[in-house]
């Protein structure tokens, strides 16, 4: 990364639709961008909820809250999936974006089950845009459907805060699965100029 503040560093490059990620091997923070970019659909019926997701959801079986465990959200992120999928989320990005949640940008949605925290996600609000950044779950813990029950949480937020747009950056067979969908670059260039630029969202917290 170059010299300078390193929050504003990072904001300005989301504002120009790049995001950061640290080698796994090296540790070296890098900016990516891909083409076609996977989004979120923030309309209301685009998030797929099964039934038996919308009843754990309605349930209240987890905990649901925001901004309590940040630290703790992005360390388990930054778990290797495994020795062929290592985390995309060195040291000094997770110090990176603990910064980031200093400021007020980056946020956490935390599922809890009792005291022991289950799942959750983080990601940067900018304007109108929540880019996602990564989430994780402890089925083993009684986690299982934690991430998908923090990503409804999220989708409901944003909407209610009149956000414009959920950037889910690379796309996966997850995520498709749940209602993301993938455009190309230049229309999702075009979606986050103008919702960085709203003046009709709320602020995330």
């Amino acid at each position: 990364m170059s010299s300078g503040d390193p929050v504003e560093l990072v904001l300005a490059a989301y504002r120009g639709g790049a995001f950061p990620m640290a080698d796994p091997v090296s540790g070296e923070i890098e900016f990516f961008s891909c083409d076609p970019r996977c989004i979120m659909p923030l309309e209301l019926g685009a998030l797929k909820v099964s039934k038996s997701l919308n009843r754990v959801y309605r349930s209240g079986k987890f905990r649901v809250l925001i901004n309590t465990a940040f630290d703790q959200v992005i360390a388990a992120c930054a778990h290797d999936r495994s020795i062929d999928n290592r985390s995309w989320i060195s040291s000094d990005l997770a110090k990176l974006y603990t910064l980031l949640h200093g400021r007020g940008h980056a946020h956490s949605v935390e599922a809890w089950l009792g005291e022991a925290l289950v799942g959750g996600l983080y990601g940067v609000a900018i304007g109108g845009v929540f880019f996602g950044e990564s989430m994780f779950s402890r089925p083993t813990e009684g986690g299982r459907d934690a991430s998908k029950v923090c990503l409804i949480t999220l989708v409901n937020r944003l909407r209610a805060r009149g956000f414009q747009l959920l950037d889910c950056q690379y796309a996966n067979p997850h995520m498709l699965s749940l209602g993301a969908v993938e455009v190309a670059a230049s229309a999702y260039m075009e979606r986050l100029a103008v919702a960085i630029d709203s003046k009709g969202a709320g602020p995330f917290c």
